[in-house]
């Protein structure tokens, strides 16, 4: 099979149509974005008309639109969901993201499927099950390494996806039911309560504290900008960045950041290309680490490393740019060469190693680097924590969010122009970067000029003016049999009509990408039994497996049958490696299990050395059950 495809394509993602569409300006090849409801992220759901919006704006660059609709579902939630579907597709949707395998029993249009992240896709059979059911584009889990990825590569011949950049969930994903056992809120239904962000202290088998109200199982964000090349060798044809609730400055910022780092390597790749057209001009200089990030990881891609957690905060800290020299009651001086703005945000931490942060409403150049002046409620004095010598960080650059906050950036499509007279008037051909042409002719009668060179320049001026269209002239070629006279007026007749021939050729051209047809006799599933963990929600989910071969289908936690203590989340973040307790780093030591504390929430760590992950397990405290239509059958 083929290891890799020859198109790469940077994902990025849409909170809402807008969002999308400045994507795309900013050089995404694709984006993806969740439809009216049943996307993993609940507070970013859009309606048809917007996915429809944002779909026509993007088949202008032949770039795609991605609807994630991800979430487990309920027997009750399969037709409404069904009915959903058919409108995305007619709405112009070029792929749906999903988790639930309920939807491949129904009757779905031909729009191509993606499986989801959720899906916990870490195993060549795994993935080959997936393409053989029919699914053309998969979500690899964000924790396999270079050589598991090759090898899934080398076995299947969907294209492989992979997160590049933003925030890293500790959990495999779909694995995860730690916010449903605290909470009742189903990370697995979008809407996760993010319990991996709280602080907890480490306690091994005899109580001792190892750490003390650290957020530990708080990871740093994904960032694989230095890995590009060898993922793209080991087989990874689309590049996602995280982000359905970020900020549009970070849509922004981070996608220009790619863009720009896939031209170069295009530039020196003949054998890649990239699968959307048109090249992005940026009016900034990207800086991924000025907008929200925990600190950076390339997580396990190029091996297990011990600083991958964001243990000191969840929040965004920023750079550090001082030190406090001087405090007066409402302003402060910072020993500092970086320049500072009115309106910068700040941070630091306090003696227990908490984050403060407060916004800058002046920033004064003073002898010793800056005089601030905060923003403080009420006439209050300077917070207590901030003291000569606390090291300051700045969270919010506001010169550079002033740069994103207008426009950023523009994307054209190369075109050439060439202009031919013939008996009747003459033909202005465009042609774009991906060889569609479309023509405008024109009957006038051929005057010859007096002023041939004049002639031809003002040919020249008047077909280059693509200023308010969507293409920049890389060539303009003029073949006449002599040095014709033509008036303004028609020269730019000619190009607007060449301009609407163009596109309408260019949308003549887009096809969505067909959907994958499953294979028959229906593939078998790489396993005959399946627990809590599988997600299976709904019985149209669970006729789907036992098509396939699973003998033995237990109901998903949200359930509810999972009374006792369970492995409610499933790392490769180890917690005894990150404190040197892991019995490779020390012979001897073995402490299993330990104890995560939060308040009066304990949960037992378990360590599985043979697989490399740890187990945090727990049991369900607060439960909000998914009913099924029918009982489910006792296995």
């Amino acid at each position: 099979m083929s290891k890799s495809h020859p198109c790469l394509e940077l994902l990025a993602p849409a909170r809402n149509a807008d969002f999308g569409i400045e994507a795309i300006v900013h050089g995404a090849d694709a984006v993806y974005i969740g439809g009216p409801a049943f996307g993993a992220r609940a507070r970013a759901d859009n309606s048809v008309a917007d996915i429809e919006r944002l779909a026509s704006y993007a088949h202008r660059y032949q770039a795609r639109v991605l609807v994630a609709l991800n979430t487990l579902l309920k027997d009750e939630e399969l037709e409404p969901a069904r009915r959903l579907i058919w409108q995305l597709h007619a709405a112009g949707a070029d792929a749906l993201i999903i988790q639930d395998m309920g939807l491949l029993e129904l009757d779905l249009p031909p729009i191509q499927l993606h499986a989801s992240t959720q899906t916990n896709i870490r195993s060549v059979e795994k993935a080959r099950f997936l393409e053989d059911v029919g699914f053309s584009q998969i979500v690899l889990a964000r924790e396999l390494a270079l050589d598991q990825i090759r090898a899934i590569a080398a076995e299947t011949s969907a294209v492989l996806e992979f997160f590049v950049h933003g925030a890293l969930c500790v959990s495999y994903s779909g694995l995860c039911n730690l916010s449903y056992a605290q909470t009742g809120r189903s990370a697995n239904r979008g809407d996760c309560s993010q319990a991996c962000r709280l602080p907890y202290s480490l306690a091994d088998q005899k109580g001792e504290i190892v750490a003390a109200n650290r957020h530990l199982l708080s990871m740093k964000d994904n960032h694989q900008a230095d890995n590009l090349r060898t993922l793209i060798d080991a087989g990874i044809s689309s590049f996602k960045i995280e982000g359905r609730l970020k900020d549009l400055a970070y849509v922004k910022n981070v996608t220009a950041y790619y863009r720009l780092q896939f031209d170069e390597i295009l530039a020196e790749r003949p054998d890649r290309r990239r699968s959307s057209s048109g090249d992005s001009r940026f009016l900034f200089t990207p800086q991924p680490e000025k907008t929200f990030n925990r600190g950076a990881t390339d997580y396990f891609v190029t091996g297990r490393k011990g600083d991958i957690g964001a243990f000191e905060s969840p929040k965004f800290i920023g750079d550090e740019i001082g030190t406090v020299s001087w405090l007066g009651r409402d302003s402060f001086e910072l020993k500092s060469q970086t320049p500072l703005h009115n309106g910068d945000g700040i941070t630091w931490f306090d003696a227990a190693q908490e984050v403060h942060g407060l916004p800058i409403n002046r920033a004064e150049k003073c002898d010793r680097g800056y005089r601030l002046f905060p923003q403080l409620r009420d006439g209050k004095p300077l917070p207590p924590d901030l003291q000569v010598g606390t090291r300051i960080y700045r969270n919010r650059d506001q010169a550079f969010e002033r740069q994103l906050a207008k426009k950023s950036a523009e994307r054209r499509i190369p075109v050439g122009l060439r202009l031919t007279d013939h008996a009747e008037g003459f033909t202005l051909t465009m042609t774009d970067d991906q060889g569609v042409s479309g023509d405008a002719r024109l009957a006038h009668v051929r005057e010859v000029a007096q002023d041939g060179e004049q002639a031809r320049t003002t040919v020249r001026q008047h077909l280059g003016r693509l200023g308010n269209t969507l293409y920049a002239a890389t060539s303009i070629v003029v073949e006449f049999a002599a040095d014709w006279f033509l008036p303004a007026t028609v020269l730019n007749q000619l190009r607007r009509d060449g301009v609407a021939a163009l596109d309408a050729a260019r949308l003549a051209a887009y096809q969505r990408p067909p959907r994958r047809q499953p294979l028959e006799p229906p593939a078998t599933y790489p396993e005959h039994s399946l627990d809590y963990l599988a997600g299976v929600c709904n019985q149209r989910a669970r006729a789907f497996y036992a098509r396939h071969g699973v003998q033995v289908i237990e109901p998903a936690y949200e359930c509810g049958q999972e009374k006792g203590e369970v492995s409610l989340m499933i790392t490769r973040h180890c917690l005894r490696y990150s404190f040197n307790l892991c019995p490779k780093q020390v012979k001897g030591l073995r402490p299993d299990p330990m104890i995560l504390i939060n308040g009066n929430e304990k949960l037992t760590l378990r360590f599985d050395c043979k697989a490399c992950e740890m187990h945090v397990v727990g049991k369900l405290r607060k439960q909000r059950t998914l009913r099924l239509s029918e009982k489910w059958p006792t296995v």
